[in-house]
């Protein structure tokens, strides 16, 4: 169905009759209306079925739209959404749930959670979305860029190697071979696959760094999220390394994710941190246009922006604009669960409520 339609549709016929069925909906609660309906999330439940061994486990599309709500909502922890379950009896049937004694507990919460996280529940129903409302769309510009997550948990401390023996002083002998030099991350991300280039990246929490805009040096715990916007606010891919990884050694695994989701883009914008030959040459090589902020430290004599291409990183605000948003109405402030994979879960469903409110702000 197009997209209009269905918005038509929603707006004059299934809230008219929740409301008749409920009574008058606040306009969060039409928002999470807006967004269950447009994320697809039945067709995603197969591999949470029962497996009719055992008790049988609480509605896991129930919960799935539960944690959605708590993005919306935009609360911090799971005993908080709970209780914002058991004192809005509209927002719960909403859920699936008829009554208060249906609502699960937090340990089910939790394990319903750990599930979503590892079966990548939400990672493939944002990827769902934007293919199927977004790749039919000429995309004028991708902004490219990295936020600091914090988290609460013990940073990875750095493994004490032994020290390499040090190498004779002076010239070496005539038939001594060179030693070869290790090839970067970056010259070996072009000849791998987006899995391999996802697997080399690091994912432990540690401590990062960075100069903010005043110039002066930050630190954290936790991670880096790297994410791709285009235009209208809508972030079609996402990435979660260790904080302190570098932006540019993501730049061509975001590359590799976003060109099937919007294959129909123009502009890769990315800011300094990102100036190296290897990201010109892939985004290239994906028949975009890459506009990078010039990194003025690595040369002497750095090229500048002409006033075409000014005009065009302007555009970069999209990123800022997401990061912001994602961080202060969709739960990306909260982090309170630990590892990787849960970090990114989490922010997933922040991420997948953002881009479904996106999508039909273009509409509405």
């Amino acid at each position: 169905m197009n997209l209009t339609l269905w918005a038509n549709c929603l707006q004059r016929q299934l809230f008219p009759a929740l409301e008749a069925e409920m009574g008058p909906l606040s306009d969060q609660e039409q928002e999470f209306v807006r967004v269950v309906e447009l994320v697809d999330l039945s067709s995603l439940m197969t591999q949470y079925a029962w497996a009719r061994i055992g008790r049988k486990p609480a509605s896991r599309l129930a919960l799935a739209k539960a944690y959605i709500a708590k993005m919306i909502w935009n609360l911090s922890t799971t005993e908080a959404l709970v209780d914002q379950l058991k004192s809005a009896p509209t927002l719960r049937r909403l859920c699936g749930w008829d009554t208060r004694r249906q609502i699960p507990n937090r340990s089910t919460f939790s394990r319903a959670f750990h599930a979503f996280a590892f079966g990548k529940l939400p990672q493939l129903a944002h990827e769902a979305l934007i293919q199927k409302y977004g790749a039919t769309r000429l995309v004028g510009h991708c902004s490219h860029d990295a936020t600091a997550i914090e988290a609460r948990e013990k940073p990875l401390l750095k493994t004490t190697t032994s020290p390499q023996p040090k190498a004779k002083r002076g010239r070496p002998q005539r038939d001594t071979p060179p030693t070869p030099k290790e090839p970067r991350r970056l010259e070996l991300q072009p000849l791998r696959t987006l899995a391999g280039n996802l697997a080399d990246l690091p994912t432990a929490c540690n401590i990062g760094c960075k100069r903010n805009s005043q110039g002066h040096q930050e630190s954290w715990i936790g991670y880096k999220l790297h994410l791709t916007s285009v235009d209208g606010d809508i972030p079609v891919s996402a990435i979660l390394t260790s904080a302190s990884t570098h932006d540019s050694q993501v730049a061509i695994p975001l590359l590799q994710m976003s060109a099937p989701r919007v294959p129909f883009c123009l502009y890769d914008l990315f800011d300094s941190a990102y100036d190296a030959p290897e990201i010109h040459r892939f985004s290239r090589d994906l028949g975009h246009v890459p506009i990078i902020d010039p990194n003025r430290r690595r040369s002497q004599n750095p090229r500048h922006l002409d006033p075409a291409e000014q005009r065009r990183f302007a555009e970069r605000s999209t990123a800022e604009r997401v990061n912001s948003n994602l961080k202060d109405n969709y739960g990306g402030r909260f982090v309170r669960v630990r590892g990787p994979a849960k970090v990114m879960c989490h922010l997933m469903f922040g991420l997948l409520a953002l881009t479904a409110h996106q999508l039909l702000n273009l509409l509405l």
